[in-house]
């Protein structure tokens, strides 16, 4: 009796609380926004390199607590409280690795304002007997050091737990209000791996399994836990020494298709499984932000980025953290491109090339898709002296999405790739190390990712549904087949994925002759013998034909040697010569299931990757993938994926941790350095 009692009378109560409290923050941060230019910074945290993160987040995480440990604000006071807030200047950020966005608590006060804030007035509100003495017993259960921990927020933190998502009858929310969810806000858990110790952070749900008898909702961060793969001692050879294996540039690249803002708003029913509130611009670029300073990448490779959003706020904040952008907005009527972002402490930019795939009057290249194509020079410490290292050439892309279209889909890669040709391709005819990344489209072992995979494809009569492995989502397919040619020869590009007017210019295997030599061979002495079972003919196969006086007794072979251009037009079958290899396995063996990077219409899939160029080893069985061995590039690490389960049980993608309805990737590579 006394439990329904609870059930039905103290629960509602709690979250009547929790609406007023959520309305607060909702009236705040409106205003806060509206005043402050760099608004859209708040709530970033430190760098890795800056303060500890630990520290930070406690920081975090406790005032998180005490804004809501004292009660709830009068309309009146809220009002006047959010009267004096203020904007932080532009001087008072701090630039480099030091760099630290603002929270919260850096916003309330102005730092410029030289009035005493008037605490404003709170409404004390205390939670029926039966319930507080249930919370007091259960916090008394709890070891020492986590009341100690918990301090004087342990009464309102183990409320909040019980707490369900902020829409209710009482006070529903407006699509403005930003959920201040400790998952959002603090991305600790999933870097000690990274050297980034999370000991002495407690989370407000951190101790919430001794609260056993109330439903419990589990964190975000604990559901969508990423570790990081540690693959370092796999990349070194084991006889090399540890100088050898020391001697390398190590560098951190990020794939990330972080959902334009329109292609949300054009397509409402992929998200209908959102809470409003986590679509909102201003919340996802917070958490967007937030998660890529958080990983730290030396190199970002961004897609669907859109025009706007680039230029007016991720573009100067990503300055401010020491990066330097190249952006490539798509064709035609399109708001979004891609974004190939760097480190200028870490490389310098040699050449950018943009690639635009669509072609006037050609229906295989209609699509306004782009690509992006950057020739890096790493920079070397001072301390290596007379040391030297490989030019890096990175690539971005984001392909068409149509599953029924993989023709398309194929010659874009083919443009995509010829670019890289000639932007990888060094004096001497190799290729300096390369690194792909996009949303390509298409999933594992497809006839696209075996062509990116093993350098070549025979394309001749294969429908073209077929080309990115995505059946499941045709619905109509049609049955176009691709038929050789592929791309007409105007194009300029070659079936090797070259550039016509830059192959590389070869002797041709193929004699040229003249008609007078030609016609050496009717008086040769082969051709004067005669077979022993020839009938003879008088007349006709009894003579013997007279050798021109002037005419040499030996042949001689005209050979003309001068140079031309080779194109290889294989029938139906298109190739290149770029070694490249996925730095992602596309399996969990510890799950015994797929890798997933997006859930397309509830669906999981891998649609992103990140390739990067290697040493091919020789493999007799032709049948089976193409097989690799790291060179000059070695992958050091990456950051797992998760499964579509794990997905599922954190309500799919996007959701209040992931504000992208995909996951990023992030490797670590290692570039040989050599002497001169």
């Amino acid at each position: 009796m006394i439990g329904t009692v609870l059930c039905y009378v103290l629960l509602p109560l709690v979250r009547l609380l929790r609406a007023f409290q959520d309305a607060f923050f909702t009236c705040r941060k409106n205003v806060l926004l509206a005043k402050s230019p760099t608004a859209h910074l708040d709530g970033l945290c430190a760098p890795v390199s800056g303060k500890p993160v630990s520290e930070e987040q406690q920081a975090l995480l406790q005032q998180w607590l005490e804004e809501g440990a004292g009660g709830l604000h009068t309309n009146e006071s809220a009002s006047k409280g959010t009267e004096k807030v203020s904007a932080v200047s532009a001087a008072e950020w701090r630039e480099g690795p030091e760099l630290l966005m603002t929270s919260l608590s850096d916003l309330n006060i102005s730092p410029q304002s030289g009035d005493q804030e008037q605490p404003q007035q709170m409404v004390q509100t205390e939670l029926p007997p039966g319930l507080q003495e249930f919370v007091e017993t259960t916090l008394a259960n709890l070891p020492a050091e986590g009341r100690e921990a918990l301090g004087d927020n342990a009464l309102w933190a183990a409320v909040r737990t019980q707490a369900d998502p902020p829409v209710v009858d009482a006070a529903p929310l407006s699509t403005e209000v930003w959920i201040e969810d400790p998952a959002v806000l603090a991305w600790s858990p999933a870097q000690e791996t990274e050297g980034i110790s999370t000991e002495g952070v407690l989370w407000p749900f951190q101790n919430a399994g001794q609260f056993q008898p109330l439903p419990l909702e589990i964190p975000y961060h604990e559901i969508l836990w990423r570790d990081w793969e540690d693959l370092s001692a796999q990349a070194c050879i084991p006889e090399q020494s540890s100088e050898a294996q020391g001697s390398l540039f190590e560098f951190r690249v990020m794939s990330y298709n972080i959902l334009a803002q329109d292609l949300i708003e054009q397509t409402p029913h992929l998200y209908m499984h959102c809470h409003p509130d986590i679509l909102n611009w201003s919340y996802r670029l917070t958490n967007l932000l937030q998660e890529i300073q958080h990983w730290d990448p030396d190199v970002l490779c961004l897609q669907e980025v859109q025009e706007n959003h680039f230029w007016e706020q991720l573009e100067p904040t990503l300055m401010m953290i020491g990066f330097t952008c190249i952006y490539k907005r798509r064709t035609g009527r399109k708001t979004d491109g891609c974004a190939i972002c760097y480190k200028q402490s870490r490389f310098q930019l040699i050449s950018a090339s943009p690639v635009e795939y669509f072609r006037p009057g050609l229906d295989i290249l209609n699509r306004d898709n782009v690509g992006l194509v950057l020739l890096l020079q790493p920079l070397l410490p001072e301390t290596l002296g007379d040391k030297a290292i490989s030019p890096l050439c990175v690539a971005n892309t984001h392909v068409l999405y149509n599953p029924r279209r993989g023709d398309i889909k194929l010659v874009q890669m083919a443009l995509l790739l010829a670019e890289i040709d000639k932007t990888a391709k060094m004096a001497d005819g190799n290729y300096c190390p390369i690194i792909l990344c996009g949303d390509l489209n298409s999933v594992p072992d497809s006839p696209l990712y075996r062509f990116i995979q093993n350098g070549q494809l025979y394309y001749h009569g294969m429908p073209a549904w077929k080309v990115s492995g995505q059946e499941e989502l045709c619905q109509n397919p049609h049955q176009r087949k691709l038929l050789t040619p592929l791309w007409p020869s105007c194009l300029g590009i070659t079936d090797g994925c070259q550039y016509a007017a830059l192959c590389q210019s070869k002797k041709s295997d193929r004699r040229k002759y003249s008609r007078d030599f030609l016609l050496q061979f009717h008086y040769c002495d082969a051709a004067c013998e005669r077979p022993a079972d020839l009938t003879l003919l008088e007349g006709v196969t009894d003579a013997i034909p007279d050798r021109p006086a002037y005419w040499p007794k030996e042949l001689t072979v005209m050979n003309n040697t001068d140079p031309e251009r080779f194109h290889s037009r294989y029938p139906g079958n298109i190739q290149h010569g770029l070694n490249l290899t996925s730095a992602y396995s596309h399996f969990l063996p510890e799950r015994g299931c797929p890798e997933i990077t997006t859930m397309p219409m509830g669906v999981g899939a891998t649609v992103d990757y990140i390739f990067y160029s290697a040493k091919p080893i020789k493999n007799d069985r032709e049948e089976c993938r193409r097989m690799f061995r790291d060179g000059a590039l070695k992958l050091l690490g990456r950051l797992s994926l998760l499964s579509e389960d794990i997905l599922w049980s954190a309500n799919g993608l996007p959701n209040p941790f992931c504000s992208s309805d995909h996951l990023c990737l992030l490797a670590s590579f290692g570039l040989e350095i050599s002497d001169f």
